[in-house]
């Protein structure tokens, strides 16, 4: 992760941010983090990390009771993550679909939001049995060249996509022409068949298939994304058409009925 950049508006707090962005570097993988290691995630000058670990322990953000050298998430930072869950009410309700879809599809299972200019797993859902992907929680995709992104980026509304584009321009190659094709390809596809498959020869790395669809909460300014992966080998495109994207589709369209929702995708003017 790159260090965010400094934005024009005057209300921004460059400090804050810097402070969110070494909070967003944990993994729940990770055994604590050191200085060093944050630095190298965030883009953050090792002294100016320091002072930001010592600030976001001394309120119980981060902790390292068990190992000096090594910070972890602390209880103030639970206690929010809890708060959050609790109020963002399809996170719970989609859980027992999308583990119902993991399993039946053989499919890990993930819901991703945009965190700046890509995008983060927030939760996952391992198929029982099965081995899967190794992607957890913590970690970010880009929006280029992956189901997700493209997604993302098809759902969001015109203002939206064109700030997102302009912040990840660069990211693995992004151009705004680029973004504006894969928009308009994702959205053709979320139109006629409920979901997105970014064609494998696109994708950012050779060893994922992916298929994905959007979801719009009235909890949320934005849309997120759910996706099912797999290893090529397990989840081939044609298995994505004609099983596990329309599962998909069924899956969120059962999420939006229990929300009393309308459709995430709907035809543009």
């Amino acid at each position: 992760m790159s260090e965010l950049p400094e934005s024009r508006d005057r209300r921004f707090a460059t400090t804050l941010a810097r402070g969110l962005s070494v909070l967003r570097a944990f993994r729940a993988s990770d055994d604590g983090l050191g200085n060093a290691e944050i630095s190298e995630r965030t883009g953050i000058p090792k002294s100016t990390v320091s002072r930001l670990t010592f600030t976001l322990q001394s309120l119980g953000y981060l902790t390292h009771a068990r190992r000096q050298d090594r910070y972890r998430p602390g209880p103030a930072l639970l206690a929010l993550g809890n708060v959050a869950q609790a109020s963002i009410s399809f996170v719970d309700l989609s859980g027992p679909i999308m583990q119902r879809l993991a399993d039946e599809t053989a499919t890990l299972s993930l819901l991703l939001v945009r965190d700046g200019s890509r995008l983060l797993i927030v939760k996952t859902w391992r198929p029982r049995g099965v081995s899967s992907l190794w992607l957890e929680a913590g970690h970010r995709l880009p929006l280029k060249g992956t189901s997700s992104g493209h997604t993302l980026l098809a759902a969001m509304p015109e203002d939206l996509f064109k700030e997102t584009v302009v912040n990840a321009a660069g990211d693995r190659g992004l151009t705004v022409e680029g973004a504006a094709e894969a928009r308009r390809d994702a959205y053709a596809q979320l139109i006629t068949k409920g979901y997105s498959i970014t064609p494998p020869d696109q994708y950012f790395t050779a060893n994922i298939h992916a298929v994905s669809k959007p979801f719009q909460s009235r909890d949320l300014a934005e849309p997120v994304v759910f996706t099912c992966g797999a290893m090529p080998n397990d989840l081939t495109v044609e298995r994505m058409e004609a099983q596990v994207g329309p599962r998909l589709n069924e899956a969120i369209k059962e999420l939006e009925r229990i929300m009393g929702q309308p459709p995430s995708i709907t035809i543009r003017d």
